[in-house]
């Protein structure tokens, strides 16, 4: 067996290391640092299976494949697959929660997990898998997972798809293929998930909806969005066991409580840090664009935040005018703007609340400062007063990625005394 591996990231290395330990008289040619007009020029008809990785688009070629569809063919359980443009990783993570509650044999994979192949010789018949499922992912896959999750839709990853319909157009895939054995879990807000769900013949189910305050209170991450988010999951459940959500709620409330008691939230993703000197500290660095922030900013109505934010811009700049008014957010008491967008943003839309740092220790001194003389105002004392890093872009400017950026802030804050 001949294979070709166009990237050679994660997936690639997982790739072949499967198809190592199943195959003998394997050959694997590996395809790195190449351009997509490079790549898309080559001729692979003498592979048997050519896998891309998430990030190439597709070349649609016969021999073609990927992670997501080899393990689509071959998995011997039900899949819950999750999409949306923030909040998949929570989602997800929820779920998993909620089946560990139910001692089920549950597995996450996708973007959040391991890459799916790693466990596909682990998985049984009465298994589950949890899947988080990015555009690219999606982007020409052929079949959709048993129960599919759509959440709230905007444009992002323009970067690398044509435009926001080519990204909506892959998003699309988790639900197309389902049957009505199957279900479609979708975000009623958001007009482009309902465009999305249309083509479904699965059973759809729409949310956020009530659920009771005993529920709703043992969820332990801030915001509005992730009870939307944990709502979503516990649909999920109900759907793999077949009820209704009412039903479940109802007749699962111990298992429910449990399992979202057990989830306390990802890293970079709203986490608190810690709290020194009456000030919390928040590491949101996965908020790339500036509805993330938004969300996070929302999460805080009734408090004193201190901001720090900016980046790698990802759209030349015309999101400035919308962050500018995401800033505007009355809890919102002082902006520490660090990178390229934030310097940019204090050009364009000077604002006496905004300090300017080069460097994201600067920053975190400089929030704290600000956050400590906030906390000391006697007028604020039935108020927290909060820090929180979500910088509305992308980390390159002044990071290796996001991961290096959420972990360098943890490390500072970590060293405050």
């Amino acid at each position: 067996m001949k294979i070709a591996l166009l990237g050679y990231g994660k997936e690639g290395k997982a790739v072949k290391k499967y198809f190592k330990d199943h195959f003998e008289n394997i050959k694997i040619d590996i395809f790195e640092n190449f351009t997509f007009e490079e790549i898309s020029k080559k001729d692979y008809s003498s592979y048997d299976i050519l896998f891309r990785s998430p990030s190439v688009p597709p070349l649609h070629l016969k021999n073609e494949s990927s992670v997501t569809k080899y393990f689509f063919d071959h998995c011997p359980c039900p899949i819950i697959g999750v999409t949306a443009t923030k909040g998949k990783g929570t989602t997800c993570s929820f779920i998993k929660s909620l089946l560990d509650a139910h001692h089920e044999d549950a597995y996450l994979v996708g973007n959040i997990g391991e890459p799916a192949i790693d466990i596909l010789d682990q998985l049984k018949p009465n298994s589950v898998v949890v899947y988080e499922m990015s555009s690219f992912q999606l982007w020409d896959l052929g079949k959709s997972p048993h129960i599919a999750i759509i959440g709230h839709l905007e444009p992002d990853h323009l970067n690398v798809h044509k435009d926001y319909r080519d990204y909506l157009n892959a998003k699309k895939n988790i639900c197309l293929h389902q049957t009505k054995e199957d279900y479609c879990i979708y975000y009623k807000d958001n007009l482009e998930t309902l465009e999305l769900v249309r083509d479904s013949k699965a059973k759809k189910i729409g949310y956020p909806y009530h659920i009771p305050d005993e529920i709703r209170n043992v969820i332990l991450l801030p915001g509005e969005h992730n009870v939307n988010n944990a709502i979503a999951a516990i649909t999920a459940v109900a759907c793999l066991k077949n009820i209704s959500p009412a039903e479940y709620l109802r007749d699962y409330k111990t298992e429910i409580i449990q399992g979202l008691e057990n989830f306390h939230g990802l890293p970079h993703r709203l986490e608190f840090l810690r709290e020194l000197n009456n000030v919390k500290y928040y590491d949101d660095n996965f908020a790339t664009n500036p509805s993330s922030t938004k969300v996070a900013v929302d999460a805080f109505p009734d408090d004193n935040l201190v901001l720090i934010l900016g980046g790698r811009d990802k759209t030349n700049y015309e999101d400035l005018p919308e962050i500018r008014d995401i800033l505007k957010a009355p809890q919102i008491k002082r902006v520490i703007l660090i990178g390229e967008s934030g310097h940019e943003l204090a050009k364009k839309f000077p604002d006496p609340r905004y300090r300017l740092a080069n460097t994201l220790s600067a920053a975190v001194f400089a929030a704290r400062l600000e956050a400590e003389a906030i906390t000391s105002d006697t007028t604020n004392k039935d108020q927290n007063t909060i820090i929180i890093m979500s910088p509305a872009a992308a980390s390159f400017d002044m990071f290796e990625n996001v991961y290096d950026r959420g972990a360098q802030f943890k490390n500072l804050i970590s060293s405050l005394n």
